[in-house]
């Protein structure tokens, strides 16, 4: 098992140690988790989807050498699937085993069925007992806005006393807190009281100097000019009114689409050919295609010949 790291002691440690996992921050970024991991309180990202929100817990749990405990949500979650539910085939076993054995105390019975080694850990609960590593593990409670709102409640709990009560047994609490990272692409608002709980960071688009930067972790290989124009072209579509602009991982899929298609520069065929990649909805696809996408690229080329120029 990886030996731990030990937590950043600033927020420029906190920001080195991001780009340790080829993540690329921002201050405001690297200030949240900072503090986040400094004061013990679950880290809350919001954003629209791939701007890169599940990727910090995963870099996170790479870099500081932690178990990487991912609960994903969605609509009709419950506690048997996210926290634990009994071994109900092991318990049947017990209650034969007993009736064999003949002198079976009931009540005795009952409470070793319903005891800690008859549960079974779902993501919460291995969580908050440790993974079963050496140091707290990072929970991930990725797109919390798909889940219903009795399970966004049931969540308190575990934020704020880092427990799950087990009406059989009990309060079950963390001897030491995992780092928690939630995620929610706002598909619906969270409550004020799970929000309360947490720090906040809102994780938007980055700006086209950090996106290059991404590109040069995520496409090492990519030619210059090719990543260039695709930030460009990105950024430029980012300001149109699409139903669902591109992430970064969209910017970062098309990056290696076009290098599979031995792509060094954009053209308006390549561009035009290549769109599903870039975008997800056919509405988007329709009205970028032909003259206006031809329209931006010119743009990109226009900007980018002149800030070589300058």
């Amino acid at each position: 098992m990886q030996t731990g790291r030990a937590l950043p002691r600033s927020v420029a440690e906190t920001g080195e140690l991001l780009e340790a996992g080829d993540y690329v921050s921002d201050t405001a970024l690297a200030t949240a988790v900072f503090l986040s991991l400094k004061l013990g309180r679950p880290l809350f990202l919001e954003g629209e989807a791939g701007t890169g929100k599940t990727e910090i817990a995963k870099v996170l749990a790479a870099v500081l050498g932690r178990r990487l405990i991912r609960l994903q949500c969605y609509e009709g979650l419950d506690v048997a699937s996210a926290v634990y539910e009994w071994n109900y085939a092991r318990q049947m076993i017990e209650i034969r085993l007993a009736e064999a054995s003949g002198g079976a105390d009931r009540e005795s019975l009952g409470r070793d069925l319903f005891g800690p080694d008859f549960l079974i850990e779902r993501p919460l609960l291995q969580a908050l007992r440790g993974g079963g590593g050496d140091e707290p593990p990072v929970l991930l409670i990725d797109e919390l806005d798909r889940t219903d709102e009795p399970f966004e409640a049931y969540l308190l709990e575990v934020l704020s006393d880092f427990q799950v009560t087990v009406p059989e047994i009990g309060p079950i609490r963390a001897a030491v807190p995992p780092a928690v990272v939630i995620t929610s692409n706002r598909t619906r608002e969270i409550h004020d009281a799970l929000k309360r709980r947490c720090f906040y960071h809102w994780v938007g688009y980055p700006d086209a100097r950090r996106e290059l930067d991404i590109l040069a972790r995520k496409a090492p290989t990519a030619p210059d000019d090719l990543s260039r124009q695709v930030v460009g072209y990105v950024q430029k579509v980012r300001e149109l009114d699409l139903f669902k602009l591109p992430g970064i991982a969209e910017t970062i899929d098309w990056v290696h689409a076009l290098m599979q298609l031995d792509a060094v520069a954009l053209d308006p065929a390549m561009v035009n050919d290549t769109l599903g990649v870039l975008l997800k909805y056919q509405d988007d696809i329709a009205r970028l295609q032909g003259s206006e996408a031809e329209r931006i690229l010119n743009e990109v080329r226009v900007e980018l010949a002149a800030a070589g120029a300058a």
